[in-house]
């Protein structure tokens, strides 16, 4: 019998889980930084450089790689880098090379000046395109270690701290970095800082401890079909993709629209807005994933993930209540307060999830499929909430997204059995 089919990963044993959640908290820092400063950062520089609106609409396609990463990720499953010894393997290798690699291309970016030259900006915006490429894929080897590395006692705590350190990227590089650019070092002087913050995690890096390892795909027509093949196998495959595409659908749906809602539909300034629903939402945010990983680690998943998804329908009342009351600066900083600490309660126990469901010779690749899937509702949902809060009402609108959250918890209540007893992570029949 194949050991490696009984089970999502064999994690390290002999690690000790503080190190271990340390160095998940490290590498979701550098999983986040490059965001912004392919996206919201950039957008800031060259608007300050004059770039007209046109090209900067054009300019928001480069974070495509991030939606399309799995069409790759059989690659860094199926393929080990060239370098170093046995230690380095699948995991460790890509994920120092992937950062040193980023380090180089964000000092290039520093380099150029597109208000002074014509051609600099297709040079920015290459250099731009390609931190996506290998931000991607340092998200989908991340992915892969962590839900290889950690043990199942230790997936709540891990997704919640790799979250908090994604989280505190995204502000490093994104409104930290603005700050600096406008202060003190410029754009040019902060992606070469950011060159060098990146070419100081590769170095954290060389000390994450690598994974048991599951012998690699024979070749990469089997990193492709195999583990689609595998997944299959399991009984209730089928209704657990449902699941993961509908879990937060209700939350996603209310989301898309709360920042336009809470300045047009409910009256407040961009000024409390960004203070509350930006900074403290934030912090929620964080203190909700390291509370859905600490109570994960007395609940069963399935438990978790009723309990989170519960939470996370019934805060979307405090958005219809803010809609259908004259609202106030109190009750908006309970009503955000309340909805990030369980959105961050969760993601957490949907991140952990995922990493469950993971056959250890394919994780890069399942993992980034089942996110992927898991994104669809938000990528797609963006066009119906429009049209519903234009012709529904914002009380109709926040009421619908906690209808729209309990097919979720339908589909997760037909799972118990499964969930509880490991099904999902076994394929319905063993070899022998």
């Amino acid at each position: 019998m194949d050991p490696y089919r009984n089970g999502p990963t064999p994690a390290i044993a002999s690690a000790p889980s503080k190190p271990l959640l340390a160095m998940t908290l490290l590498l979701g820092f550098a999983s986040g930084m490059p965001l912004a400063l392919s996206s919201g950062t950039l957008q800031a520089w060259l608007t300050v450089e004059g770039v007209n609106l046109k090209t900067l609409g054009w300019l928001t396609l480069l974070g495509l790689p991030y939606t399309y990463k799995f069409l790759w990720a059989p690659l860094l499953d199926r393929y080990r880098l060239p370098i170093g010894g046995a230690s380095w393997r699948r995991r460790r290798g890509w994920l120092v090379v992937l950062l040193l690699m980023m380090a180089a291309v964000l000092a290039a970016m520093s380099h150029q000046t597109p208000s002074a030259e014509p051609d600099s900006l297709w040079w920015l915006a290459f250099f731009a395109f390609t931190l996506v490429i290998l931000s991607a894929s340092f998200d989908i080897v991340f992915d892969a270690w962590r839900a290889e590395s950690l043990l199942p006692a230790q997936r709540g705590l891990g997704a919640a701290w790799s979250v908090i350190g994604y989280r505190l990227a995204m502000l490093t590089s994104g409104g930290l970095a603005l700050m600096l650019a406008d202060l003190w070092l410029g754009f040019q002087g902060v992606y070469l800082l950011m060159a060098g913050l990146a070419a100081c995690l590769a170095v954290v890096a060389l000390f994450a401890p690598e994974p048991s390892e599951a012998p690699a795909p024979r070749s990469l027509t089997s990193a492709v079909v195999e583990p689609f093949r595998e997944f299959f196998s399991r009984p209730g495959a089928w209704l657990l993709l449902l699941m993961i595409l509908l879990y937060k659908f209700g939350d996603a749906f209310a989301g898309s629209l709360s920042t336009a809602f809470l300045i047009r539909g409910a009256g407040f300034s961009p000024a409390e807005v960004g203070a509350v629903n930006k900074g403290m939402g934030l912090l929620a945010t964080l203190v909700g994933g390291l509370a859905g990983g600490f109570l994960m680690s007395r609940l069963s998943l399935w438990r978790a993930l009723m309990i989170f998804g519960v939470l996370q329908a019934i805060t979307n009342l405090g958005f219809w209540w803010l809609a259908s009351s004259p609202p106030t600066l109190a009750g908006m900083t309970a009503v955000v307060l309340l909805e990030n600490l369980a959105g961050g309660m969760g993601t957490a126990a949907f991140v952990a999830l995922l990493m469950g469901l993971c056959d250890v010779r394919f994780t890069a690749t399942q993992f980034a499929l089942l996110s992927a899937l898991a994104s669809v509702g938000r990528v797609v949902i963006g066009p119906v909430a429009g049209v519903v809060a234009t012709d529904w009402g914002w009380a109709d609108f926040f009421l619908l997204s906690t209808a729209l959250a309990v097919p979720g918890l339908v589909v997760l209540a037909l799972m118990r059995q499964r969930l509880d007893s490991g099904l999902i992570s076994r394929p319905a029949q063993e070899p022998d």
